[in-house]
């Protein structure tokens, strides 16, 4: 797939995800095929972005092509601003956040909450694309609610803007993570334009993606929740796409060195301690796909120091049964 002057090398991108697509897991999901990796969403208002969260969040992946920011804001004045600021930090994409479903975003008339007024979105999306010299990309719902599905039309909005690929979850702001997810809807939108189109929602494995990639006729696809804990789902998609076989599951002293990776480079961005917060989430999800894990876990989301992460990582590996089998 194409953005402006950028080609992807898999049609298999990482969606930005609040708290989770940090530096460090971008990294790793790039070091397994990620097409593409965007950083977590960021406010629009500049004068927020001195703390702490917000510097981390705009960390520019220096090693990555495109890098891609994204921004979330109802003011088009501020996301014109804001869009200018992230191409001066070294930006190659702005990406516009209108699907993000958490209340304290809609509360704020951002994120999905923006598809329940169409002429905010065009006024929104048209200032962003004349600010910046960049691609600009969107990333939307079905619509507000199953009663007001109008991704067609912001999709159509969209385009006449000068977006340059859209992202369709595809559930409304009302189902949140609910249900299932609605890839005819997509469908829809991606025959009534012609940018690129990424699908996402319950893209959980290999044959999922495939039948995805069949029924909207996306141009890539769009991986969320299936690379929490399972960073190396990029090497299996890209894998079956190519070969139509199925890789075989990674043997857990790969496992191992990935998680001892991913924990070391967590207590390096973003210190000591909070590094040992961030871990544990990550740790509870690999521990879901770990064999015999709920000791290893309980004690190792508990622990306050950095070498003790690495220290109850190791000792679970080295006790874990040679020929155990990694979850699916």
């Amino acid at each position: 797939m194409q953005i402006g002057p950028y080609q992807l090398d898999s049609p298999f991108v990482l969606a930005p995800m609040a708290g989770i697509t940090d530096a460090p897991f971008r990294k790793l999901c790039r070091r397994f095929g990620a097409g593409m990796t965007t950083s977590e969403m960021t406010t629009s208002d500049t004068r927020l972005w001195n703390t702490d969260k917000s510097r981390l969040r705009l960390i520019i992946d220096e090693d990555a092509e495109p890098r891609s920011i994204q921004i979330a804001g109802s003011e088009a004045d501020l996301m014109a601003d804001a869009a200018q600021q992230c191409v001066a930090l070294g930006a190659q994409i702005i990406d516009i956040n209108m699907g993000c479903p958490a209340k304290k975003v809609c509360n704020k008339a951002a994120g999905s909450a923006l598809l329940q007024n169409e002429i905010l979105v065009e006024k929104i999306l048209t200032a962003v694309v004349n600010a910046v010299t960049v691609p600009v990309t969107l990333k939307i719902r079905t619509g507000w609610n199953p009663e007001n599905r109008n991704g067609i039309r912001i999709a159509q909005i969209a385009e006449a803007s000068g977006i340059q690929a859209l992202a369709v979850h595809g559930r409304t702001r009302a189902c949140r993570f609910l249900g299932e997810a609605e890839f005819e809807t997509i469908a829809q939108i991606k025959r009534a334009i012609n940018i690129p189109v990424i699908a996402n929602g319950d893209i959980r494995n290999a044959e999922k993606s495939l039948e995805v990639l069949r029924v909207t006729g996306a141009d890539a696809l769009m991986i969320g929740r299936a690379a929490q804990g399972r960073p190396w789902v990029f090497r299996e998609l890209n894998y079956y796409l190519a070969t139509g076989e199925k890789l075989s599951p990674l043997a857990l002293s790969e496992v191992r060195d990935i998680m001892l990776d991913h924990l070391r480079d967590l207590h390096q961005f973003y210190g000591e301690e909070k590094g040992i917060r961030v871990a544990r989430k990550h740790l509870n999800w690999y521990c879901m796909r770990l064999p015999e894990s709920g000791s290893f876990r309980s004690q190792v989301i508990r622990v306050q120091t950095a070498a003790e992460q690495l220290q109850l990582t190791l000792e679970y590996f080295s006790a874990a049964p040679k020929h155990a089998i990694l979850a699916a």
